[in-house]
């Protein structure tokens, strides 16, 4: 097994674990994900794919779409078929390898997921190649910011390891975002630490 599908199968086996305690971070995330899904459901009916949707709290945010859900996490998709019903179809699946045609989705949905996926830069690009044209991507994280919070992120670090997260995550160092046009960048939190990126798929 190459060292990419132990780091892989490493974290999935963490969130499997961690998905009993994940509503409690649900509730401090709360106030940015109705900022997020206030944008979303602004857009015109389309299909959504929503690129960790962990134990499906997200679900119930979308007002008009139609919902694809993967994760690489079995038990987070047991939670989220609970919330699903018949508003989405969740699939067992790793962002990095999406098995999807190109051009599946009018919109892509990545809330608080690059800074904990193994390569962020590959799930930008399959996120990429399976938006429509003129598809837009939300994307919802913490970046490190140029200001005193980034020694509280570098300290951070060993902690943020254990969790299977990069507490050091710069928005600068993500190439692939070149390849989207953006469209607007929303402060989500004091200081810039979070932040609401949409871009548009040229």
């Amino acid at each position: 097994m190459s060292d990419y599908s132990k780091a892989n199968k490493h974290t999935t086996s963490f969130y499997n674990k961690f998905s009993f305690f994940y509503p409690l971070i649900d509730v401090f995330l709360r106030p940015q994900k109705r900022i997020l899904f206030n944008e979303i459901n602004k857009l015109p009916y389309g299909n959504v794919l929503e690129i960790g949707v962990g134990n499906g709290s997200n679900l119930s945010y979308y007002k008009k779409h139609d919902i694809t859900g993967i994760d690489t996490s079995q038990k987070m998709l047991d939670a989220a078929k609970k919330i699903a019903g018949e508003k989405a179809v969740l699939l067992l699946m790793n962002g990095e390898l999406l098995g999807f045609q190109d051009h599946s989705f009018d919109y892509v949905v990545l809330s608080h997921v690059l800074a904990v996926a193994g390569n962020p830069e590959s799930i930008l690009e399959e996120a990429y190649r399976v938006l429509k044209p003129g598809g837009r991507i939300f994307i919802l994280n913490h970046f490190t910011p140029d200001n005193w919070l980034k020694y509280l992120d570098y300290s951070f670090q060993p902690v943020s390891k254990a969790f299977r997260f990069r507490s050091l995550f710069y928005l600068h160092r993500l190439e692939t975002l070149k390849k989207f046009i953006l469209l607007s960048e929303t402060r989500v939190s004091a200081l810039s630490y979070f932040k609401l990126l949409i871009y548009r798929k040229a």
